[in-house]
């Protein structure tokens, strides 16, 4: 029987991963004078006040037209500046691809493309706005960085992280208040993904807010024997091929995890990966072909198949299909 205490995951509080971005934007203004912000008319949704309050002359408002944003944002760089777009997650992607594929992507323009209430769990504002493809429709443009951090400290971190990357990226994060539990002071570095929880059985990769659900689910199947690896899979694009490769030849079956829709997403980033290099039993655990609804962000994960319990699931139809 595997020890459930093994799987200890220290907690620290809890917060939404937005305030995370809004903390790492505020913290970026101080040390980087090339930090410019644009927001449209979400700037306390966003939290993006103490930016705006303490560098007036590095923010603009530009309302409701998100596509002039981004395109200013990417005339901007031009002249040196680092961007940072904020929005929500659908208006940063599905209202505005045109502009982003040809002005930024095409472009390589140095555009940090910041979205909010992504996923499910913005809850109760429902369909129209839980964008639950954005990752997919983000990670298909060359030139594209796609991360999706996991916790407040994280979001933070990769905040200020991206500033020093040269090329677009596309920032993920979300509404609901969610444990703490990477360090504050852990540095974020693109493209390397993190060992959350060792184990043997069975590889739980998530990214998002399912990076707590992966652990949850560990820790419960650890009660039943079952001694799960949780990776944290933070960064979609470039993906840590390497770290994909090494957890799946150690417990030889995947569990991929997201608050996204099952096509084009994160699972599909790695089955890719293990279908070129080492074929492998995979599950699922993300929105099945599917728009979401109103409700609140547990009774959602709850209907679509996004919560622990899925986690827990699928990890013991994965481990049964091993050789």
């Amino acid at each position: 029987m595997i020890d459930s205490m093994e799987k200890h995951v220290e907690v620290t509080g809890k917060k939404d991963t937005r305030s995370g971005f809004g903390e790492g934007l505020h913290e970026l203004g101080k040390i980087n004078a090339n930090v410019v912000a644009l927001c449209a008319d979400l700037t306390g949704s966003l939290k993006m006040n103490a930016f705006e309050n303490d560098f007036p002359e590095r923010f603009f408002q530009v309302g409701i037209a998100e596509a002039n944003m981004m395109g200013i944002a990417a005339g901007m760089t031009v002249g040196g500046k680092i961007p940072y777009t904020g929005t929500f997650a659908n208006f940063s992607t599905g209202r505005v691809y045109d502009q982003i594929r040809q002005s930024i992507a095409y472009s390589q323009k140095n555009v940090k493309i910041c979205a909010s209430h992504a996923g499910l769990t913005l809850g109760e504002d429902g369909a129209t706005h839980q964008i639950l493809e954005d990752i997919g429709m983000m990670k298909m443009l060359p030139n594209m960085a796609v991360i999706v951090p996991c916790d407040f400290n994280q979001t933070k971190q990769a905040t200020i992280a991206i500033a020093d990357h040269d090329g677009p990226v596309y920032l993920r994060f979300g509404r609901p208040s969610v444990p703490i539990f990477t360090p504050a002071d852990k540095k974020f570095e693109i493209g390397k993904a993190d060992i959350i929880l060792e184990g043997a059985d069975v590889s739980i990769i998530a990214c998002g807010h399912l990076v707590w659900k992966a652990i949850e689910a560990a820790q419960q199947l650890a009660e039943q024997g079952i001694d799960a690896e949780v990776i944290n899979m933070h960064t979609i694009k470039p993906l840590d091929e390497a770290a994909i490769l090494a957890t799946a030849t150690k417990t030889g079956c995947v569990v991929t995890a997201e608050e996204h829709m099952l096509n084009g997403g994160l699972g599909d980033s790695v089955a890719q990966v293990l279908a070129r290099h080492l074929p492998t039993p995979q599950e699922y655990v993300g929105v099945n072909d599917s728009f979401g609804e109103s409700g609140t962000p547990d009774e959602l994960m709850a209907k679509y198949g996004i919560d622990t319990k899925d986690v827990i699931e699928a990890a013991k139809r994965v481990i049964g299909r091993k050789k």
